[in-house]
């Protein structure tokens, strides 16, 4: 007999950025029995000291409740401006033992592959968003300023949404006038795309011990 998934035994701790998907496959289930959930501020990857001191303080806080952590953070998230060398492995591996992590470059790539995002791009440059991203540009950007918007984004052709919990759909009914907000901001269109969950399913279930 197949044995059943579950998430008994374990907690996840991921970046605040990807909360709505996170919370929609708990919602649906796919979480059966984790322990729990913690996030951090969206967007650290843009304050690396940040990031390394609330990485830590959630982990030594999922400790409480599991042996066993799911961190959800990408390769390409923290890179110690002090010393090269040391990753986001690297400071995980400081903080302690059975800790995982998924195993992708982004959050981005968390949603969708190098392979789906050369086929939904269609030869446009694109810079790619979350709903997350959206939702906390604000947050995510507040050390930005006007200057460094303009050398960034413009040299894209259009701002795509990887959106696989309806999000840009809903924000565009209930409010418009943040999403026109950012896009003005970015001088750029922003364009949503529906995606499946499997691949970020995927990602969490080769992380458990089965």
């Amino acid at each position: 007999m197949k044995k059943s998934i579950t998430f008994d035994g374990y907690t996840i701790v991921s970046c605040g950025t990807l909360r709505g998907e996170i919370e929609h496959l708990r919602t649906e289930g796919f979480f059966n029995n984790i322990e729990k959930i913690l996030y951090t501020t969206p967007g650290l990857h843009e304050k690396q000291r940040e990031l390394e001191k609330q990485l830590t303080w959630q982990i030594e806080n999922a400790k409480k409740y599991s042996d066993r952590i799911i961190v959800v953070y990408g390769e390409r998230c923290f890179l110690d401006p002090a010393n090269y060398s040391r990753n986001i492995d690297k400071l995980i591996h400081e903080i302690g033992s059975d800790i995982s992590r998924i195993q992708a470059r982004t959050c981005i790539d968390m949603l969708a592959s190098a392979e789906e995002r050369e086929k939904i791009h269609a030869g446009r440059k694109v810079y790619w968003l979350t709903p997350g991203w959206i939702k906390y540009w604000k947050i995510i950007f507040s050390d930005w300023d006007n200057s460094m918007a303009n050398e960034t984004f413009p040299a894209n052709d259009v701002a795509i949404v990887l959106d696989g919990i309806n999000a840009f759909n809903t924000m565009m009914e209930k409010s418009p006038e943040d999403i026109l907000e950012f896009s003005d901001w970015m001088k750029l269109e922003i364009e949503p795309y529906k995606i499946s969950l499997n691949r970020f399913k995927k990602l969490f279930l080769k992380q458990l011990r089965i």
